[in-house]
């Protein structure tokens, strides 16, 4: 629990000290936060001390995967956004597979924290070579050092001149919501993403429900959500973002609802149904993520990632909570679990179309479509 709110505190905080200092800087400092609270957790001498360092390690966790993903697609062009993220969310997938592992072969917890926890320091000392997006230097006026980074790369990523005339200074989280258009976005999207988030958490959570390996179970859905996540990039790419998306939204909803129907002795079924349901929801959210960045300028996109994980925090804590409604009926919070993707699929289409368009960088670029 402490995780999860170490997770919404330093997204909001951090998202805005992104958009404010830059992905690099912040990036660099949340995998040194992460590393030293990590590896300090192994060592704590009681529970206070433990709960505050597991907080800590919440808070830089999610700015690592989103500064990650935005340095990436501000420095890629259009076409290949999907592709990229894909990857990214690929590892995530294979890190999962690897913990499993790591967990099955070390059982004492003090053990896998230490293990888990040291290879951030080499992950620290490598982000030196990162480079800063040149879209938000030059967004935040610094065109010269916009310029700079720009020399340092193999390719441009097709920004143009006006776009130095459109920077803007500073922004503030209540940005988000003065413009129509970018208030629309950002209530819908954060919509989305409580409803995806919350039948994933609802299986994950309630695994023991399925029997078998909780460690199989983790290699088998991290290798599961490897394939569907790249078969979703073909109609990502050419069907479309919003469609695709829509898709395996639908079919989260249907394994889920399909298995509450399945006897208890059907095990084989059951856990299929279930890896079903976690690899579509996977992809729904690769697909997700690329849709959001396009769908966000790049004055104020930390910023609303900020906003996403809070929308992502409260569905994975409400997720477990749902299962108390048992007493009332076995079956509703699995009717629930299903139901809230399939509600948020239609939800899509009063989001904008944005595959082979290029980024917002600019408030004033998302109201102007």
């Amino acid at each position: 629990s402490l995780v999860m709110v170490g997770i919404l505190v330093g997204g909001l905080i951090y998202g805005h000290l992104s958009d404010r200092f830059g992905r690099k800087l912040i990036l660099r400092c949340c995998l040194l936060q992460l590393a030293i609270s990590g590896t300090c957790t192994t060592f704590a001498p009681n529970i206070f001390i433990y709960c505050l360092l597991r907080f800590l390690s919440g808070c830089s966790i999610a700015v690592i995967i989103t500064n990650n993903c935005f340095l990436i697609i501000e420095w890629t062009r259009s076409q290949s956004k999907g592709m990229v993220l894909t990857l990214i969310y690929c590892a995530l997938s294979i890190g999962q597979m690897i913990l499993g592992g790591l967990a099955f072969v070390f059982r004492e917890w003090r053990t896998l924290q230490l293990v888990v926890s040291v290879p951030f320091f080499a992950f620290f000392l490598s982000s030196r070579w990162l480079v800063e997006s040149s879209r938000w230097l030059i967004i935040t006026n610094k065109p010269d050092e916009g310029l700079k980074e720009l020399k340092m790369v193999a390719h441009r990523n097709g920004m143009k001149n006006e776009e130095l005339e459109t920077a803007q200074s500073r922004t503030t989280i209540f940005d988000l919501f003065r413009t129509p258009n970018l208030r629309k976005r950002i209530y819908l999207l954060s919509f989305v993403r409580f409803a995806s988030t919350l039948p994933f958490f609802g299986i994950i959570v309630n695994l023991q429900h399925f029997g078998s390996n909780i460690f199989l179970f983790q290699v088998i859905f991290g290798a599961l959500t490897i394939s569907v996540r790249c078969l979703a990039l073909y109609p990502l790419n050419n069907v479309g973002r919003r469609p695709t998306e829509m898709f395996f939204l639908f079919l989260v909803g249907l394994s889920i609802l399909i298995n509450m129907f399945v006897p208890q002795d059907m095990q084989t079924l059951r856990v299929i149904l279930a890896s079903v349901g976690i690899g579509c929801v996977a992809a729904s959210h690769t697909c997700f993520s690329v849709h959001q960045s396009e769908l966000l300028p790049t004055i104020v996109r930390a910023k609303a990632a900020g906003l996403d994980l809070l929308a992502n925090r409260c569905a994975a804590a409400l997720a477990p909570l749902l299962m108390t409604l048992v007493v009332y009926l076995p079956t509703l919070p699995w009717i629930i679990y299903g139901m809230c993707p399939i509600i948020a699929a239609p939800v899509l289409l009063l989001l904008p179309e944005t595959r082979n368009l290029p980024l917002p960088d600019t408030i004033q670029d998302v109201e102007n479509k």
